[in-house]
C-alpha cells in the first residue's frame, strides 16, 4: 500500500511540474568605445502590442503567430532594444557617451533617436525579421534630422530560439548601421 502511495504521489508531482523557463537577451555586435564623443540617446522605444510581452513570438503562417511560453525575454524587450541600439551606435560612432531614456538631461546628448519597432520576431521560414521607423533628433533645439523605416531579414544560423535571438540581435545592429548614415 505504501508503493502504491509513493508511486501514485510521485506522478502527481511529475505532472504539476512547472517546464523550465529560459530566458533569452539580445547582444550588441562589440562594445561601446569608453570616453567620450557625440552625445547620443536613444529612447523611447515603442513594440508593436503582440511584442509587448516576456514571451518570444513566432510567425508561423500569414496572420498566425506562436507565443512560447516557456521561452522569455530577460527582461523588458523594449529595454534591451534601447541598450543593443545605442551600445550598436556607440561603437559604430566612436562614441562612449550613449545613454537610454529616460536620462537625467539633455545638456549631454547631441541626438535623441526614437524607435517604433513594429516587427522583430522569426518566422518559421527560418529568417528573422525587423520592421522599425526610427526619428533622429538634434538636441537641445529637437530639430528633426532624419525619419525612417527600416526593414530587414536575416537568415537563422540554426534551428532554436537561440538562434532566433542571435538574428534578431544581428537586424539590430543593421538597424544601427542605418541610424548612424544619417547621423555622420
Amino acid at each position: 500500500m505504501l508503493r502504491l502511495f509513493l508511486l501514485i504521489a510521485a506522478i502527481l508531482v511529475a505532472g504539476c511540474a512547472q517546464p523550465t523557463k529560459t530566458f533569452y537577451v539580445l547582444t550588441a555586435s562589440g562594445s561601446v568605445p569608453s570616453g567620450g564623443g557625440v552625445g547620443i540617446g536613444v529612447g523611447p522605444v515603442t513594440l508593436a502590442e503582440y511584442l509587448d510581452r516576456p514571451n518570444l513570438v513566432i510567425l508561423e503562417a500569414p496572420n498566425q503567430l506562436s507565443v512560447a511560453e516557456s521561452h522569455r525575454w530577460a527582461g523588458e524587450l523594449s529595454a534591451s532594444v534601447a541598450r543593443v541600439t545605442a551600445a550598436n551606435l556607440g561603437r559604430l560612432l566612436h562614441s562612449g557617451n550613449v545613454r537610454t531614456y529616460p536620462w537625467q538631461n539633455d545638456s549631454e546628448i547631441n541626438y535623441q533617436v526614437t524607435l517604433d519597432i513594429r516587427q522583430l520576431h522569426s518566422e518559421s521560414d527560418g529568417h528573422a525579421v525587423i520592421e522599425a521607423g526610427w526619428r533622429a533628433y538634434s538636441l537641445p533645439d529637437r530639430r528633426l534630422k532624419a525619419s525612417k523605416t527600416f526593414t530587414s531579414r536575416e537568415p537563422l544560423e540554426s534551428d532554436g530560439y537561440n538562434a532566433s535571438v542571435a538574428a534578431q540581435s544581428r537586424l539590430l545592429e543593421r538597424l544601427a548601421e542605418n541610424i548612424a548614415a544619417s547621423l555622420r
